[in-house]
């Protein structure tokens, strides 16, 4: 029997033979051996992911840094750091698992608002690429650190707050004037001139990021020609800039969502480059979420079905620990059965956790044909689940797997609550 179409957006997760398959393993199989609440990955869907930012580049001098706070397991990482991925990091304990997965420390980006000093001396220590600087004050203490207590110039760039609207949830926007992020586009010029003033700092750059989930390519565009207007500027005063780092934050499809495909967007973006004569710069770019999202699915058994006066619940065993992007940003994720029933029998259902509190639930008002016992998919859990999860309510974080093609490898056992507690004292 031949496979039924993929699933939208999910070009290697489909029905075949009545059970969804990730490439050519049946989920409920894996459910079977490793247990559920499970993540498992299509090593595939990763690749080809890159692979429409390669072709956007080609022939271009580009370094593609994961943005790995969209999923740091460090079986992912080494799919990325193996197809000569750079790194954007955002924390010490990322540039551990950066090294730890075999990446080169000279294709890593150091992003963040809030670097400790210790941060700082292992990144210089490593010999990373670039720290991209979030504001005045870090200025001061990395040329500190640099000079004092490493003993070198650290490389840098400066993250400009362009004042654009990314079109996104207003968590996950990060460009506008009111967010954390960067340093605002009218002090950028008077930053740079005291960056290159400082002994310990080699100033080699400039970062722009405006957000994620981002399904439009105007924001790009309207960002690329603030930070270009800068460039001049800035090099006007006679402070050259190597490369242009324009962050990432490409949607996905959760659910009917129309991001361009990164290699169209890229096309776009190198137009208006080439048009103002930067086409030949050195470019940096950060994805994450287009990279991971759509790969990853969450199984989780249906341990109880509940009706109620105004609602009917569907109870399963992942929760809002092992998917928190539903409770923090209200976000949709498509849940779908492993194996094809009849819909005539679907009941409405809000698909809820077993966690104490009503803000975990993982689906509102979702048409389901579902029994005790069966296996349910939460779909796009790739990305900003198993990075993002807890041990909220003493909750073991899940199993992972990584399939290529007909082989899967767990690449991260499931949580014992004897791993939770090894570094407690009483």
């Amino acid at each position: 029997m031949s496979p039924s179409p993929a699933l939208p957006g999910h070009p290697h997760i489909a029905q075949r033979d009545g059970a969804l398959h990730v490439e050519a393993l049946p989920l409920a199989a894996l459910a079977r051996e490793h247990g559920t609440p499970l993540f498992v990955y299509s090593k595939q869907w990763m690749l080809d992911a890159l692979a429409a930012y390669q072709r956007g580049f080609e022939g271009r001098d580009a370094l593609i840094c994961y943005a790995m706070k969209a999923n740091s397991s460090l079986g992912v990482l080494r799919v990325f750091a193996e197809a000569g991925c750079g790194f954007d990091i955002v924390s010490g304990g990322e540039l551990a698992r950066v090294l730890a997965a075999g990446a080169d420390p000279a294709k890593v980006i150091f992003s963040g608002v809030g670097k400790t000093r210790a941060e700082m001396r292992q990144a210089l220590a490593a010999g990373i690429a670039c720290f991209n600087v979030e504001s005045e004050a870090e200025l001061e203490v990395l040329n500190a650190v640099a000079l004092e207590e490493a003993g070198r110039r650290a490389r840098i760039s400066i993250r400009i707050n362009p004042n654009v609207d990314p079109k996104t949830h207003p968590y996950i926007s990060t460009g506008l004037k009111g967010n954390k992020f960067g340093v605002a586009h009218d002090r950028a010029l008077a930053t740079y001139r005291h960056a290159a003033s400082l002994p310990g700092l080699e100033v080699v750059g400039i970062d722009c990021h405006i957000g994620s989930q981002i399904t439009e390519a105007s924001p790009y565009l309207d960002a690329l020609e603030r930070v270009l207007d800068l460039v001049v500027l800035i090099e006007e005063a006679g402070i050259p800039l190597h490369h242009l780092d324009f962050g990432g934050g490409l949607g996905i499809d959760y659910n009917h969502d129309t991001p361009p495909a990164a290699d169209a967007l890229w096309k776009q973006l190198l137009a208006r480059l080439d048009a103002r004569g930067f086409g030949q710069r050195k470019l940096v770019v950060e994805p994450g979420r287009s990279l991971v999202g759509n790969a990853g699915v969450c199984v989780t058994e249906v341990l109880y079905t509940k009706p109620g006066e105004d609602k009917n619940f569907c109870i399963v065993d992942a929760a809002m620990n092992d998917l928190p992007r539903p409770a923090m940003y209200q976000a949709f994720h498509r849940i779908v059965p492993l194996a094809a029933r009849d819909a005539a029998g679907a009941t409405t259902y809000d698909v809820v956790g077993p966690v104490c509190e009503s803000g975990d639930w993982i689906g509102r008002d979702r048409e389901l044909n579902v029994a005790q016992g069966d296996l349910l998919a939460v779909l796009s859990a790739g990305a900003y689940c198993m990075s993002m999860a807890s041990n909220y309510n003493t909750r073991g974080r899940a199993a992972e797997v990584l399939v290529a093609g007909n082989r899967a490898t767990l690449i991260r056992r499931r949580e014992s609550v004897e791993d939770q507690l090894r570094n407690e004292l009483t």
